[in-house]
């Protein structure tokens, strides 16, 4: 397994195709626009920059993983070829079925299908292809070059053997992959998403302010980033989506989303990707509470 295809040049995307690059794959890195193709180029050469300034690399690996990368705006084009595509779009349920839709038509039949989501069912995902026993969830975690976890979601019709070749072939990046089943969130986000909403209604409901939140989790709890600030560097819009996938999967009042979030994103504070979120992430990125305004 050589030839890898990637979907999505975006946060995601572009760190797996890096990794996978990094480690000697041929990539296909395929999105829908040039644009946004050298926007994740230039994402991960100022990524390979910074690991040669820190000396984890040399000049002569980051011109090899570059020349490993070869982009597409074409579904059909760029997985021609492939043995593996792992799918990174947006946390979106019908683009995600959509896409896999034309992989399953346009892929080898001997190619595994992957998707990075991060919350979606990988058995509804799987249903539409005419090779289920074949898809299989492989979940980076953000940053993909420098976290060491993998979870490696299995669906319900997911084969032993596809199932041990992503194990094992996570391990060939340096990875740490952890084998899940197939229900809303899997591991990670069941756990970690709930955190960040009761975070989010904490600050909500006034007991709190920002930094205050986050100290207490850093200090008191040895997280290396608060809370909110974790919020907002996965995305709000991300963590609203996964809440509502879970909320939906499980029927439990518990996973719904704090009122604050929903209205920060209807706003367009997103977090880091914005430039604001619970925090202001503008030229001296201050810590300034932006998230008050939300509480009247």
């Amino acid at each position: 397994m050589k030839n890898i295809a990637v979907i999505g040049a975006g946060t995601m995307g572009n760190g797996i195709a890096h990794t996978f690059a990094q480690s000697g794959f041929k990539v296909k890195l395929i999105d829908i626009s040039d644009a946004s193709l050298e926007k994740g180029l230039a994402t991960i050469a100022k990524n390979l920059d910074r690991m040669v300034t820190k000396e984890k690399i040399t000049v002569t690996d980051k011109a090899n993983t570059l020349a490993n990368i070869e982009t597409f705006t074409s579904i059909k084009d760029g997985v021609k070829t492939c043995d593996l595509v792992v799918e990174a779009a947006t946390e979106n349920f019908d683009l995600k079925l959509k896409i896999f839709k034309q992989l399953d038509q346009h892929c080898p039949e001997n190619t595994i299908l992957a998707t990075n989501t991060s919350s979606i069912s990988i058995t509804q995902i799987a249903s539409v292809t005419s090779r289920p026993e074949q898809v299989i969830g492989m979940h980076f975690m953000n940053p993909v070059p420098i976290m060491a976890l993998v979870e490696i979601i299995r669906g319900y019709n997911t084969s032993n053997s596809v199932t041990n070749t992503i194990m094992e072939l996570s391990k060939t990046l340096g990875k740490i992959p952890v084998e899940v089943n197939d229900y809303p969130g899997f591991v990670a986000n069941r756990i970690l998403m709930p955190m960040l909403n009761e975070s989010i209604e904490t600050l909500y409901n006034g007991v709190a302010g920002v930094l205050e939140i986050d100290t207490v989790m850093k200090l008191g709890m040895a997280h290396p980033m608060g809370p909110l600030q974790l919020a907002d560097f996965i995305g709000l819009d991300v963590c609203l989506s996964i809440l509502h996938v879970m909320y939906d999967g499980f029927k439990n009042p518990k996973y719904a989303p704090c009122p604050l979030l929903v209205n920060m994103v209807n706003a367009g504070k997103l977090g880091v990707k914005s430039g604001e979120g619970f925090y202001d992430y503008s030229e001296n990125r201050k810590a300034e509470k932006v998230a008050k305004q939300f509480l009247k």
